[in-house]
């Protein structure tokens, strides 16, 4: 069974507080099933995007554990404000978590290349 979006959101944002890294709510989605993207913004000028990672990058022993995968690495935070806009227009439920965290911790679990 799929944990619920809401679900996955609250959890990411009260690990992020357990490190004590600042991690907000930008945009809420659907509950049950909105796409997660996060957002990390390393405060140097720089910021990294992840979204729902590809399904041919999740394992299938990860049944119904959400997988990340890096969007952008590196961006300005133009760069990744423009990239969302595109995401919104094309899946308006989306949820948006943004962190802001100089080590670049995403705080959701990453999909591992099979290659």
């Amino acid at each position: 069974m799929r944990l619920t979006s809401d679900f996955v959101v609250s959890a990411l944002i009260r690990q992020a507080g357990i490190e004590t890294v600042p991690a907000v709510l930008r945009r809420r989605g659907a509950a049950e099933a909105g796409a997660i993207f996060v957002k990390v913004d390393r405060l140097d000028g720089t910021a990294d995007l992840y979204g729902p990672a590809p399904q041919a990058l999740v394992e299938e022993q990860d049944e119904g554990e959400r997988r990340f995968a890096s969007v952008l690495t590196g961006a300005t935070s133009l760069d990744v404000e423009e990239r969302m806009r595109k995401e919104i227009r094309f899946d308006p439920d989306l949820w948006l978590v943004e962190i802001e965290d100089r080590q670049g911790r995403p705080f959701v679990p990453l999909a591992r290349d099979p290659g």
